[in-house]
């Protein structure tokens, strides 16, 4: 069953407000076994929205439209589906009944113009909306459903998941199960996690199954849906493809969930090996442990962060060889080394890892060019430093960095030898 979604409001084209609605709802009825195909973001004028209303319901089964419900002159989303139509208004008293009521629970005057939200087209069926003032609008015409509702968000979201769900399932039953799954890769691009690592994937591509590769800063979240005619039969469809995967890109994979980060990774590993780990940071001005400590209950492992900005702070707190820096400077193998050997010993834990880089836009070399990042790990059984060359954006350089350290130290705890991006171990 194919689903359309019309989001109407100026503030919405012109950037006052963020379009959450038609993501949350597009989330929620692929959820519920629907294949949303298309996603309308208009302005508040009459003839656009009834002709995009019209559009979409030649080629949906459901039109979900939020917005323009409100007692404000710009608020005309029900005249123009009164017109598109071809119905008259008329006053609902049950709303009207509530309105009255809240306003003077609220000791607010009732104007004539709080009249206009008890109003709908005569061919609706009014959802009833405890969350707001404005009711929800059930229209079926053309073989097609029509519900339109408030544009905010939480009014939206109850009317949605407390009437609208459940008159869909009465209309169209079980339209299917949908499962999903999601694996979180760090550590390696796009197209080579899908030309190089996974490959062809089509004799898996049937019965509903479907791969999306979705982007994100430091690695590729794999979604992988299945549908199917039973739960256990859309699960069934998405393990085998997921135990594809596994085989093929276990050792990029950090672990499942739409919203599982590479610090909720490493913090169960270091509570699984019982260990502990200190930053020393640099470029990344304290991002690496503030990544570690977003993390409820990290303080069982992560124990603490210096950052050594400053060549003094190297030297005095981290105990880096003045020589050295001098000698080869402070974006080096040497100085990463050195520092996130200062950071486990200062702070005694059992893992130290550290940055230091040209983060830009300016101060690089020809042999050290903005995007330049040093990385080290240290442990009592294991030192190394790797080496990247990013961008020359300096937020993103810092980003990288700090994601790139994350997963550096994750692999290594997993006893993975290939480093994120294919970079190279040096050590001392």
């Amino acid at each position: 069953m194919k689903v359309q979604i019309i989001s109407i409001g100026n503030e919405l084209l012109i950037g006052d407000t963020v379009n959450t609605n038609a993501t949350w709802m597009g989330e929620f009825m692929t959820g519920l076994g629907f294949e949303v195909t298309e996603v309308h973001t208009i302005s508040d004028e009459l003839n656009l929205i009834k002709s995009t209303i019209s559009y979409s319901m030649k080629h949906a089964d459901v039109v979900l439209c939020t917005g323009g419900l409100g007692p404000t002159h710009d608020d005309i989303t029900k005249a123009a589906i009164a017109e598109l139509f071809g119905v008259t208004m008329k006053s609902d008293k049950k709303v009207l009944d509530y309105i009255k009521k809240l306003f003077e629970s609220r000791n607010i005057p009732f104007s004539e113009s709080n009249k206009i939200q008890a109003e709908v087209p005569e061919n609706c069926e009014v959802l009833f909306n405890k969350m707001g003032t404005a009711p929800g609008m059930w229209f079926y015409e053309n073989d097609c459903y029509l519900v339109s509702m408030p544009g905010v968000p939480y009014e939206m979201k109850y009317l949605m998941e407390n009437a609208v769900s459940q008159k869909l399932r009465k209309v169209f039953g079980d339209v299917g199960f949908l499962h999903s799954r999601y694996l979180k890769t760090v550590g390696i691009g796009e197209s080579t996690l899908s030309d190089n690592i996974i490959g062809d994937l089509n004799s898996f591509f049937n019965n509903g199954v479907s791969l999306a590769y979705l982007p994100m800063p430091g690695g590729v979240t794999l979604r992988l849906n299945g549908k199917g005619a039973t739960r256990s039969e859309a699960e069934e469809s998405v393990n085998k493809l997921a135990d594809h995967i596994y085989k093929k890109a276990s050792k990029y994979i950090i672990g499942e969930g739409k919203h599982l980060t590479i610090s909720e990774a490493i913090g169960k590993i270091l509570i699984e090996q019982n260990k502990t780990i200190a930053t020393a940071e640099s470029c990344t001005g304290g991002m690496i442990a503030n990544e570690l400590t977003n993390i409820a209950g990290s303080s069982a492992y992560m124990l603490g962060g210096i950052v050594s900005y400053a060549n003094s702070v190297k030297i005095n707190q981290l105990g880096v060889s003045e020589n050295d820096l001098n000698d080869h400077g402070a974006v080096s193998r040497e100085v990463a080394l050195q520092m996130a050997k200062g950071a486990a010993e200062k702070i005694d834990s059992d893992i130290g890892i550290s940055t230091t880089g040209v983060a830009g836009p300016d101060g690089g070399s020809e042999e050290k060019p903005v995007g330049t990042v040093w990385m080290g790990y240290w442990s009592k059984d294991e030192h190394f430093a790797i080496k990247a060359l990013f961008t020359k954006d300096r937020l993103l350089n810092k980003e990288r960095s700090m994601r790139t350290a994350l997963e550096m130290a994750r692999r290594e705890l997993k006893g993975i030898d290939e480093m994120p991006y294919n970079l190279e171990k040096q050590y001392p």
